[in-house]
């Protein structure tokens, strides 16, 4: 029986790829920034919780996450919670999280960090939690 499948043609057409975007690479993660985008409830007396309406979110990407990042990325609309440093109580936040996969070089963490850092001037807030884990891709 093994002799007669020995010549089976392939399953189904191979993928291709570029050097942007492989049909199957290594070596790339998968990371999150979770962006705080204003109160839940309402206003606060806090400037971190200021609401940031979508043309400044916009602008953000189109400023400094696109030229970093121009083949693609996600944002998710999402609701977080968020311990002020002294606070008693978290408030509850709108969040965007952005999720890109990219190759894990110094570079792309250097962009990623210039990215967080970005925020953080514009906007005053002490954090942009960044997460990343191991990504297997293909294209």
């Amino acid at each position: 029986m093994l002799p007669a499948c020995a010549g089976a043609p392939a399953l189904g057409p191979r993928l291709q790829g570029d050097a942007t975007r492989p049909a199957e690479a290594a070596g790339w993660v998968r990371s999150e920034l979770y962006f705080g985008v204003g109160r839940e409830d309402g206003p606060s007396t806090r400037p971190q919780t200021d609401a940031i309406d979508e043309a400044r979110w916009r602008r953000f990407l189109d400023e400094e996450v696109t030229p970093r990042f121009p083949d693609g990325l996600t944002v998710l609309d999402a609701y977080g919670q968020w311990l002020f440093r002294g606070d008693a109580e978290p408030q509850r936040l709108r969040s965007k999280v952005l999720v890109v996969l990219h190759e894990d070089t110094p570079q792309r963490r250097a962009d990623i960090e210039a990215i967080r850092l970005a925020w953080k001037r514009a906007t005053g807030h002490q954090s942009v939690l960044w997460s990343r884990q191991p990504a297997e891709v293909s294209f």
